[in-house]
């Protein structure tokens, strides 16, 4: 072999073995990557008690209760499926039933989700693009209803 063939042969083992390695860290974190998981995906996959992960959803209308001082307890659901969930810290001035919301914690023994933080929409209009994804797959989609004010409501089907 010549000294450009072994070169060669060098360069093309090592962008292997790096392809590997980078194939094998995206298999090993194929469900770490995921923004979140809504009501739904959690019961499908199957996402034990102390498994951290993202919680989105809707804040489901008339879920909220509030603690004693700042422990607040609220239900997140995709239209199918609700967790409960509980969270003691200060919410986000934009936190309200009906809006979109993504939840960072752990499941207990119980089902509750224990959040460690709540993350509200930023504006009047904005809805994470995975939850709002994740309504239009259920039927349901985040809208403007008549009086301009943001509320989730069904999507007429069509009759083809």
């Amino acid at each position: 072999m010549t000294r450009k063939q072994r070169r060669s042969v060098l360069i093309l083992s090592g962008l292997g073995v790096i392809g590997l390695a980078v194939g094998l860290v995206l298999f090993a974190l194929k469900d770490s990557i995921v923004f979140f998981y809504g009501p739904t995906d959690v019961a499908e996959k199957g996402i034990g008690p102390g498994t951290r992960f993202r919680l989105g959803g809707l804040v489901e209308e008339g879920s909220v209760v509030r603690g004693q001082g700042t422990r607040v307890r609220f239900k997140v659901t995709d239209t199918e499926r609700s967790i409960p969930v509980v969270f003691e810290g200060v919410l986000p001035d934009l936190f309200r039933e009906g809006q979109g919301v993504v939840a960072e914690g752990r499941l207990d023994a119980s089902g509750t989700f224990v959040a460690d933080s709540v993350l509200a929409k930023h504006d009047e209009t904005y809805m994470p693009p995975e939850v709002a994804a994740t309504l239009k797959k259920r039927g349901y989609w985040k809208g403007k209803d008549g009086k301009g004010n943001a509320a989730a409501k069904p999507v007429p089907e069509t009759g083809s």
